[in-house]
């Protein structure tokens, strides 16, 4: 019987300005800034969708990050880094004053999100958002790369799926129609469209921040959702921030993410491999599936720049009610796997030497015939099947929890890694129960099981989300369930092919 390694993935390094490298976002763009880019902004071209007192805070927060924020003395020590202001980190000027400002009332928000149920009230309060950035479009010249959505409390309370209005302070609804109606009426439409048109609100997902940026795709602009609370700063009276992060963590991560949303890179991957190039397949069951078309498909392509790009497959009989499970069948897969490849060509103008897919389930036969098919002859494919589990377990002497990086090898095409665990550049664990680790298993084709595990443990530092060491999951599949919800937010949401910075 072969005996299983235990094996230890080095900390994957980050690149920054000049070639210098550092372990940590935090510490590349303290000490040398992002890495150099034709598209890194010089000044960020920031609009608002924001309230009278929306746009107060902004400015108030905008203002406070261009100067330093010291750490918070108290929590996490993963948590204590001091904010060196915007231009300090990022090489870019920050103006408190908004690019382009859509202003929308805070008391017709407020009657619309307790209007109806939660389809008929986050529908109508989006409505608002959106007409007033179409306005916008339409009329003003200034063309911010990038806006900020900045709701009220009230909007991110009752804006999502589970939320219950007080029955108080709840609305009736001027459609009256029931929700399972409605659902009839999206499979069955009728001749009338007055009719159909009440079941509009529940052809979205009730989720504000997914709708909204389902129904502005087409715009091309760059949404981020931000509430008011986020923004407010320790010298505002008349707005209590929320504790759930201090002010340089707040300042850091939404930074970093306003900085990549602008077209900027704020970190890349050091020391990759040529022509590697990085696919998590994407599936959403749909709520209101018309006949056999049950779930939407899709594909995120990462490069070791940092890059991401996100294709729109088909919607089709996806899901299988049998097993839970999703699987293409092989036009759709050849499909596809053609828009990654002819996506990959136009960034660099030849196809990749190495083509990984991440997938949290096994290919079927049908659905790699497909991905096979249209991969050309230089590309190697291998697809990999990445799983979160607790039946394996591993313990240090000590107090600490086990190193991050610490891998299992079982064999040549499975093995277990912790991308969660003690972080000596740290010196903690920034987790509160025993890290789990993910479960590996090269599927298809062929590669070397380590440099599977090395690449995963690079993909987890490629969150520009936040500016945090690393997350648990690669990015391939950290962000599937959220892009699915995003594609699948509304009737024919999105396009073939958008740029990540969309969807986060």
């Amino acid at each position: 019987m072969k005996q299983w390694r235990v094996v230890h993935i080095e900390e994957p390094e980050l690149e920054f300005a000049h070639g210098q490298t550092a372990a940590h976002p935090k510490d590349g763009l303290f000490l040398y800034g992002p890495p150099s880019s034709n598209y890194n902004p010089r000044r960020m071209e920031v609009g608002i969708i924001a309230t009278e007192e929306g746009a107060r805070l902004y400015s108030a927060w905008v203002r406070s990050v261009k100067g330093a924020i010291a750490p918070p003395e108290t929590g996490k020590e993963a948590n204590k880094y001091m904010w060196p202001g915007f231009q300090a980190a990022f090489g870019a000027e920050w103006s408190d004053v908004p690019f382009g400002y859509c202003k929308v009332e805070a008391d017709e928000i407020s009657k619309a999100i307790r209007t109806g149920t939660r389809h008929e009230g986050i529908y109508s309060t989006v409505d608002i958002y959106e007409q007033a950035l179409r306005k916008h479009l339409r009329e003003e010249e200034a063309s911010p790369k990038m806006w900020f959505a900045i709701i009220p409390e009230e909007v991110y309370t009752y804006g999502r799926p589970l939320s219950v209005v007080p029955g108080a302070e709840r609305i009736e609804s001027p459609r009256g129609i029931k929700k399972a109606a409605a659902i009839r009426l999206i499979k069955q439409p009728t001749m009338f469209d007055a009719i159909n048109e009440e079941a509009r609100p529940f052809e979205f997902e009730a989720n504000f921040h997914n709708q909204l940026k389902a129904r502005l795709l087409d715009t091309g602009k760059v949404i981020q959702v931000v509430r008011e609370t986020t923004l407010s700063t320790e010298r505002d009276s008349k707005l209590r921030r929320r504790s759930l992060q201090d002010p340089a963590s707040v300042a850091w991560n939404l930074g970093a993410t306003a900085f990549y949303k602008s077209s900027g890179t704020p970190w890349r991957l050091a020391h990759v491999r040529e022509g590697v190039c990085y696919v998590g397949l994407v599936f959403k069951k749909l709520e209101a599936a018309r006949g056999r078309d049950n779930a939407c498909c899709g594909a995120q392509m990462f490069l070791n720049t940092g890059e991401g790009v996100v294709f729109r497959g088909a919607v089709g009989p996806w899901y299988s009610d049998r097993d839970g499970s999703f699987k293409l069948d092989r036009v759709q897969a050849a499909r596809l796997m053609t828009m990654i490849v002819e996506g990959y060509k136009d960034i660099h103008g030849k196809p990749p030497k190495e083509l990984f897919i991440h997938g949290k389930i096994e290919f079927g036969d049908e659905e790699w015939a497909g991905f096979t098919s249209t991969v050309p002859p230089e590309t190697n494919l291998v697809g990999v099947q990445i799983r979160r589990q607790n039946e394996v377990k591993l313990f240090r002497f000590g107090q600490n929890a086990v190193l991050r990086g610490t891998a299992i090898v079982v064999d040549e095409r499975l093995a277990y890694l912790w991308t969660a665990g003690y972080i000596p550049r740290l010196e903690t664990y920034p987790g509160r129960e025993v890290p789990n680790p993910l479960t590996v298993r090269v599927r298809r084709g062929d590669a070397t099981i380590e440099i599977v595990l090395q690449d995963l443990m690079a993909l987890t530092k490629l969150n520009y989300n936040s500016a945090g060491f690393s997350d648990g999951l690669p990015v391939t599949l950290r962000f599937a369930d959220l892009v699915g919800e995003i594609l699948t937010a509304g009737p024919d949401a999105g396009s073939a092919r958008l740029p990540f910075r969309h969807y986060i």
